[in-house]
This record gives structure tokens, C-alpha cells and sequence, in this order.
């Protein structure tokens, strides 16, 4: 059976009546074709879920009925920022993907030396609506309830000088001896993957210079796409709640 979860932007409470937005109606009505009586859950970020019944439609948008909220709680223990080299197309929608359903918690595109994607002006606020509605999309079907922050392009020096203290900042690099096994346990996690073709020396050196560990996955190159999951799903089996037990 399909989702029949849908994100929307509004303020919602119970007994409450919304016109959900243009593009999830046309999945409600044209994809789904939900009827009025259905039931869905709503959400919009704050933590909760809302049953919902879809009582009519309106031009071309869905009206919903709130009947009551649940407090719901599947996020993972670590908080996780990565920082993610910008790629070309469907790799790029398909890490973002995947990370929100690994649980990460914020995500910013990074302009690095080969990126091989240079986007600028409107061209570049109508990719990062893109992506943002990704994000949405992978929250609905993995039943997240608070919405990972989609912070805007940056340059990847930029990115890894706002490294905390609290956090442990980790790059992946084929070249390195040390494991992620060999690192201390820890909840905040700052994780710097490169895009199509890797980050250049005088890249990772900037990281190390702002306290990041090169970490090598296992002694098999991977793709962009991998490779941010496989440390993902990594750090997750090691610290997180893909932990077995």
C-alpha cells in the first residue's frame, strides 16, 4: 500500500480544516486517488503526526480535516550535519534521499574543486527548492516527524571552519589508515564526503586543519552516492540506533 503520508508547511493543531499545498494534492488526487472519507497522516516538522481525513477538493488542491495529534519520536540519538559535495542530477537527489531515511539531521551542498555542477542566481534557488522537496518526499515515506535542515550551498573551506568543539568531524579519504571503528564513541557528528571524483589534497588538508579524522570505508573506492551512505549506515550500526541489542 502507498504512503499515504503527506509534509506540509502549515501550522496544524486538531479540529483544524487546511488546504493541503498544490503539489501533494496532485499526489493525493492524482497518484493516490484518495476519495473523501480517507484517512492520512499530515505533518509538518514540529515532532508530531496528525490523523486526517480528506473531505474534499478545491480547484486543485486537497482539503483535510485534523481530528487529533500524536506525539511521535523516530529520530536517531546522533546528530549528524554532512556535508556533501555537490553532484550532477540523480546522485545527488539520491543521497539526499537515502540520508534522510539514515537519519541525518542537517545537510549542506558543498562547492568543492570538482564539483562539476556550478549553479548561480534563480538557476540555484530553484535547485535548492528541488532538493528541499526531497527532503520532504523521503520524510514522508520513512515516517520522520521532524524535517533535517537543508542549509544553503556552500563552499567547503566555509563548511568546515563552523566545526564545533562538540562535534567530531570526520572525511572520508581511501587513503587513510584510520577506521571508523578506531574513533571515540560520540553523539554529534560532523561527516565531509566528496563529490564525483573526490576531494583534492589541498581540500582535505583544509579539513584536517579544522580538527577533521580522515577515515578510509574499507580498502574498495567508492562512488559519491556510496560513500555517504556507507558512513552513514556505519556510524549509525556503531553508535546509533541501527545499533543491534
Amino acid at each position: 500500500m502507498r504512503s499515504r503520508r503527506f509534509h506540509t508547511s502549515q501550522p496544524l493543531h486538531a479540529q483544524q480544516s487546511i488546504l493541503l499545498e498544490e503539489a501533494a494534492s496532485h499526489h493525493l488526487l492524482r497518484v493516490l486517488r484518495l476519495r473523501p472519507g480517507d484517512r492520512l497522516t499530515v505533518f509538518n516538522g514540529d515532532g508530531r503526526e496528525y490523523s486526517a481525513l480528506f473531505s474534499g477538493q478545491e480547484d486543485r488542491r486537497a482539503r483535510l480535516s485534523i481530528i487529533e495529534a500524536h506525539r511521535v519520536d523516530r529520530e536517531s540519538p546522533l546528530r549528524i550535519t554532512l556535508g556533501q559535495g555537490i553532484s550532477r542530477g540523480e546522485r545527488m537527489d539520491f543521497v539526499l534521499q537515502k540520508s534522510v531515511e539514515l537519519g541525518v539531521r542537517a545537510i549542506t551542498p558543498l562547492w568543492t574543486r570538482r564539483s562539476q555542477v556550478r549553479l548561480q542566481g534563480k538557476r540555484l534557488l530553484k535547485r535548492q527548492a528541488h532538493w528541499q522537496g526531497v527532503i520532504h518526499s523521503a520524510c514522508e515515506q520513512s515516517g520522520r516527524t521532524l524535517v533535517p535542515r537543508l542549509w544553503p550551498a556552500t563552499e567547503l573551506r566555509d563548511w568546515c571552519a563552523a566545526a564545533t568543539r562538540e562535534e567530531t568531524a570526520l572525511v572520508l579519504d581511501p587513503a587513510a589508515r584510520l577506521r571508523l571503528r578506531d574513533v571515540e564513541p560520540t553523539r554529534a557528528i560532523r561527516l565531509l564526503i566528496g563529490p564525483e571524483g573526490g576531494l583534492e589534497e589541498d581540500e582535505l588538508a583544509a579539513a584536517d586543519s579544522h580538527g577533521f579524522l580522515r577515515i578510509a570505508m574499507g580498502p574498495r573506492i567508492l562512488r559519491t552516492e556510496t560513500a555517504a551512505l556507507a558512513a552513514l549506515a556505519a556510524v549509525q550500526t556503531l553508535w546509533g540506533d541501527l545499533a543491534s541489542g
